[in-house]
């Protein structure tokens, strides 16, 4: 996601004075509110991600899991260890760090308490983190995920919600983070124990405050289309006001950037 701000970046800064738009010193603090935007959301979307295939894994197994091999693995636990009582509590322990599959580097607890199984109209899944750390970034904050059934397409629709979101960064910097909104599960529901084939539709509104203090808020205009490996957005709209600059649009679709009425393609 971080990657996809950049543009916004370039177009801020650049020469525009055919077209009247003049970057000025006030859009700084609204540039670093962007990139904060960028990491935070992409470290939930990560902890969502992870948290699903961890309640998927544990429908899998009999057993706790544990790592058994020279490869340092995160130690997954379930309790209680059956197929039928819930509440269950999953702990996903990554210990003093464990390079994943994706290439982030995660280290600490991350605790799940689910309801029922992850596919299960009605389930619900709230994760909390215990000296959890994303690579150099400290994760703390409420996520909670329902499963609201399926659609009527037959694709699983849950409604995910973050309060409380907080990162902070190496030099104690924060950027608080909140969300609600619904993800649809569009690809990869019939390979379970793979989240790496996964797709989903992002839709709702997400909101915070930059480590500058700068407020942001942002809303899908049409739902966005997130593809999990390559990590990507293939196509939908979304709507960024942030500090002293308000109606951002960024369209992937058609793969431009609107702002201050002007429109330029990435």
């Amino acid at each position: 996601m971080r990657k996809i701000i950049v543009p916004i970046l370039a177009i801020l800064f650049m020469s525009c004075q055919k077209d009247d738009v003049k970057p000025n010193t006030e859009s700084a603090p609204v540039i670093e509110a962007l990139n904060d935007y960028a990491i935070v959301n992409q470290i939930f979307q990560d902890v969502g991600n992870n948290s699903g295939d961890a309640v998927l894994n544990a429908e899998n197994t009999s057993t706790a899991k544990t790592s058994k091999t020279k490869t340092v693995e995160p130690i997954i636990t379930v309790e209680p260890l059956d197929f039928t009582t819930f509440p269950k509590t999953i702990t996903i322990d990554y210990q003093d760090g464990v390079l994943c599959k994706d290439g982030v580097t995660r280290k600490g607890i991350v605790t799940i308490v689910s309801t029922d199984w992850y596919r299960n109209e009605g389930s619900e899944h709230t994760t909390t983190f215990n000296n959890y750390y994303h690579e150099g970034f400290k994760v703390e904050g409420t996520h909670y995920v329902k499963n609201l059934g399926e659609n009527q397409d037959g694709n699983l629709v849950f409604n995910v919600i973050i309060e409380n979101g907080k990162i902070t960064g190496t030099s104690g910097e924060t950027i608080d983070y909140t969300e609600d909104s619904t993800r649809t599960w569009v690809a990869g529901s019939d390979t379970p124990l793979n989240i790496w084939d996964d797709e989903y539709l992002l839709d709702g509104t997400q909101s915070g405050i930059s480590s500058k203090g700068v407020e942001y808020s942002l809303t899908v205009e049409d739902p966005l289309h997130f593809v999990l490996l390559p990590r990507s957005i293939a196509s939908g709209i979304l709507n960024i006001d942030a500090g002293n600059i308000n109606d951002i649009e960024l369209n992937y679709t058609e793969s431009t950037i609107t702002i201050l009425g002007t429109t330029f393609p990435w």
